[in-house]
């Protein structure tokens, strides 16, 4: 058995049944074990970049790895933004590359990334990049490093994992002699029991003083399928809840006691009620700068923090916490909840006060484009049970985050700390082909797209008919936003599209071009029922400025602050 019919069948024993990647030289062989394997189907992209998105976007729901692959050299150097967002945002994912024959190292073979006679030394930059990366030296230890690698992607705060496969160990007479099936043993991320009791101390005390208690639901209580047994818990003691922009839709949305998106550009009532808040629960946060305004220093002031995470280098990481729980979400809500029982009896109903984003008026000031605001409010509506919502990076982000209202079961997720453009354009199709049964919806701004749609080609190649909605405005919004408020002018934001839907069907796919909201209700519609991979290029008002705040306590306020600071440094 050769080493890349090995690792194909490792990867089949636990669970793979998408592989993306780019073709190359180097990944010749892998490319022809995945061609022969039953179980696993290989999915050849565009461009290197698309295979590391498509990864994270199979593992961010799907429990399973995520896997992509590369050849030597500047393919390889392709997957670091994918492995770079699986780092930040806790994706089980597993890469592989080629690597020169370890022969020829530092002789300048073609595509030597060795950091030898003056080629790059991708073994740093895959180190830089992952929870672990390794070099493949002996064809005989061939299992034990991809179970190692795959361990340690899910052990603790899940991440990714590379492994170098020099071209050497591909050639004829080179195999794998001792093949074994891999083990995943796991370890689950439990709370201390101390630190349970100490919050439900805290918590009790709380309750029984009449203090106001605040959940805090970011990605990580997602991550970990916790919302049935969080619904459970704060609807046990009547606990007013809030999430991130990556902990949306943890609970649906439309709960009594859901306030809404607590964040920069996030609702009102979120953040009243975390302002009012004496005590704040904290599960699976990481306190992103979005989610701190700016990581703003007094944000818990005069609050107890109780921070559940299960990296015990993300608790203290941003704000001290007056109890912090090393666990992993589900299991510290299960214990917490069973202690909390003990000692607090029923609680009276309590009453929330509920943003008025999905009823208030929206005015459109270029009614020959369609308002982003209502366009979200649209996609609530029609979107089927158990979809997924992807936001790419941009102003558009912004609009679904405090539009959207997700109902039970339905997921939205964004770019993470690291960012990326284009990485849910691309990183959808990954989405969709761990969950075919689930419809799966892109948000994008038309920059983004531009940056990497001919991966539409893909997904017509492979029948996954992600629907990606553009918001086509002809600028890259953010920038131009970011440029007139800080310089007070912009340059060079906008650009001109294409023709989408032309574009599109010389694909073979589906488009429509829209420029009311019943055009794009009606196209919608169409995208579900035709199961297609579908464009809707949607062409938005330009007089539009999503919701933003530096400060939780409002607009005004936040602009008092900022004259404040401009006037003290003048």
């Amino acid at each position: 058995m050769r080493v890349y019919e090995a690792i194909v069948k490792a990867l089949e024993g636990v669970g793979v049944d998408v592989a993306f990647g780019g073709a190359g030289e180097n990944a010749a062989s892998l490319m022809l074990a995945l061609k022969h394997s039953t179980k696993i189907k290989p999915i050849i992209v565009r461009h290197e970049q698309a295979a590391s998105f498509m990864a994270c976007g199979y593992a961010i729901y799907s429990d399973r790895l995520g896997f992509c692959f590369a050849t030597a050299g500047p393919g390889a150097f392709n997957l670091f933004s994918g492995l770079a967002v699986a780092m930040s945002d806790s994706y089980p994912v597993l890469a592989l590359s080629g690597f020169a024959s370890l022969e020829w190292m530092g002789k300048g073979a073609l595509n030597e990334s060795s950091g030898l006679s003056r080629t790059p030394d991708s073994r740093k930059m895959f180190a830089a990049t992952t929870k672990r990366s390794y070099l493949l030296e002996d064809p005989a230890k061939t299992c034990d490093v991809v179970e190692e690698a795959i361990n340690i992607a899910f052990e603790g705060r899940p991440g990714p994992v590379h492994i170098h496969v020099p071209e050497n160990l591909t050639y004829h007479g080179v195999s794998v002699d001792n093949y074994r099936d891999i083990q995943v043993k796991v370890r689950p991320v439990l709370p201390d029991g101390g630190q349970i009791a100490r919050a439900a101390e805290l918590i009790a005390g709380a309750i029984r003083q009449k203090k106001q208690v605040l959940g805090l639901f970011g990605y990580g209580a997602v991550r970990s399928n916790a919302g049935p047994e969080l619904r459970a818990f704060v609807e046990r003691f009547q606990i007013p809840f809030v999430t991130t922009l990556d902990g949306k839709g943890t609970i649906a949305e439309d709960h009594p006691l859901g306030l809404g998106v607590f964040a920069d550009s996030g609702h009102g009532s979120a953040a009243k009620a975390f302002l009012r808040a004496d005590l704040v629960l904290a599960v699976g946060n990481s306190f992103a700068q979005h989610a701190t305004f700016d990581f703003r220093p007094d944000l818990f002031k005069d609050k107890v923090l109780i921070h559940i995470n299960i990296d015990a280098a993300e608790i203290n990481k941003v704000y001290p916490a007056d109890c912090g729980v090393v666990s992993d979400a589900k299991p510290a809500i299960v214990s917490l909840a069973s202690e909390l029982a003990s000692s607090v009896g029923a609680v009276a109903p309590v009453q929330v006060e509920k943003d008025r984003h999905l009823t208030a008026p929206i005015i459109n000031l270029q009614p020959d484009r369609i308002h982003p605001g209502q366009m979200a409010r649209s996609l609530s509506k029609l979107l089927p049970q158990n979809s997924i919502v992807l936001a790419d990076a941009g102003a558009h982000l912004a609009w679904l985050s405090y539009y959207l209202e997700l109902s039970e079961g339905q997921h939205y997720h964004k770019p993470g700390s690291f960012g990326p453009m284009a990485w849910a354009v691309n990183g959808a199709l990954g989405t969709k082909s761990a969950h075919p049964d689930r419809t799966v919806v892109v948000g994008c701004g038309d920059g983004g797209y531009l940056l990497s749609g001919f991966e539409l080609l893909t997904a017509v190649q492979h029948n996954i008919p992600v629907i990606w909605i553009i918001f086509d405005d002809s600028e890259f919004k953010l920038i131009k936003m970011y440029q007139v408020t800080t310089f007070g002018e912009s340059g060079l934001v906008e650009f001109t599209n294409p023709d989408y839907v032309g574009y599109a069907n010389a694909c073979g796919a589906q488009a429509f071009r829209v420029e009311t909201l019943e055009q794009f209700e009606s196209a919608f519609r169409e995208a579900l029922a035709s199961g297609k991979p579908t464009l809707i290029d949607a062409h938005i008002t330009r007089l539009a400025v999503p919701h933003y705040s530096s400060n939780p306590a409002g607009l005004l306020v936040a602009i008092e602050e900022d004259l404040a600071k401009i006037l003290k440094s003048v």
